[in-house]
């Protein structure tokens, strides 16, 4: 049994494919392939169900990825620990960030983050925070940028910033408002929303209305994309929070139609995640340094309240 066959039997698990598998592992499928059969012959199980499309693992075969995960992560931590006492920064990383924060966050640190770290190959991943949270678990990504607090008790949270939520009101749904709103004011009628799966979409529905069920909100649109409920709420169709980052790049003649909270503003905190394991660690910390000397400029809010991205579920 080798480090490397547990990576090719980790790597069919995750693909269910055996000629992705060996794609992602930079290998040929019959060499990917041998090795998996190999580690099967030495152990005298099957692992996989090739009968299945897709390649489903057996239910022998899920014990034993869920084992490999362990040891492959524990091979790694040897590396890691010779590269943090060489104070090395360099190598293959993968972090993950939720669709929400990607379009306005990585554009600000990306450029110096590379500037800075070239030994470092960042591989960026854009997954919802379920996703991101399981990948992290399976050790398929090194940490992530999210929403925070999750409360999970194997992942920690290094708060990056908070950014608050902002109104966006136009005319039509101004009227009679002052400069700064209340919660109250948001008609949960009138409310467009990113589409379920999107953690934003939760902190909203906390905010707006937790007393409801998810399912009883009479929403009127879920998109994928704060571009597409803006320009529907344009139409005069209704209106729509968003993050304080996204009204940054927003158009001149759309400014007029952005609505502040009054004090405390409600806000969502954004951090780096990352497992309680630590692997990589200096190059977590090197893209938390990068992040928080970008962020400082843009946002400059103290009066907040964290809106949780779980939803709660009432009876």
């Amino acid at each position: 049994m080798t480090i490397t066959q547990l990576i090719y039997t980790i790597a069919v698990a995750e693909y269910k494919n055996f000629t992705l598998a060996a794609e992602k592992s930079f290998v040929t499928q019959p060499t990917l392939s041998m090795q998996i059969q190999k580690l099967e012959e030495e152990l005298g199980v099957i692992i996989f169900d090739r009968t299945t499309k897709p390649i489903q693992l057996t239910e022998v075969g899920a014990i034993i990825v869920k084992q490999a995960q362990k040891i492959v992560e524990e091979s790694n931590r040897i590396k890691d620990i010779v590269d943090q006492q060489k104070g090395y920064i360099g190598g293959e990383f993968r972090l993950g960030i939720i669709p929400t924060i990607t379009p306005t966050l990585l554009p600000m640190f990306l450029k110096t983050f590379i500037k800075k770290h070239p030994k470092v190959n960042l591989i960026i991943e854009e997954y919802n925070t379920d996703e991101i949270i399981q990948r992290l678990r399976n050790g398929q990504i090194d940490a992530a940028i999210a929403a925070t607090p999750l409360d999970e008790a194997d992942i920690k949270e290094a708060v990056l910033y908070y950014e608050p939520f902002v109104g966006y009101f136009p005319d039509k749904f101004r009227q009679g408002l002052s400069k700064e709103i209340n919660v109250s004011d948001v008609d949960i009628n009138n409310l467009l929303l990113l589409h379920d799966g999107h953690c934003f979409r939760n902190s909203i529905i906390n905010l707006c209305k937790p007393s409801a069920s998810e399912n009883d909100l009479p929403f009127k649109l879920e998109s994928g994309s704060f571009e597409t409920l803006i320009k529907i709420a344009n139409e005069g169709l209704g209106i729509t929070l968003l993050p304080y980052l996204h009204t940054l790049d927003l158009k001149s003649e759309y400014l007029v139609n952005l609505v502040q909270f009054k004090d405390p503003k409600p806000a969502r905190e954004v951090s780096l995640i990352y497992r309680k394991s630590e692997l990589k660690i200096q190059i977590i910390e090197a893209l938390k340094e990068s992040i928080q000397s970008v962020i400082r400029g843009a946002i400059a809010f103290s009066d907040i309240q964290i809106i949780s991205p779980k939803l709660k579920r009432h009876s």
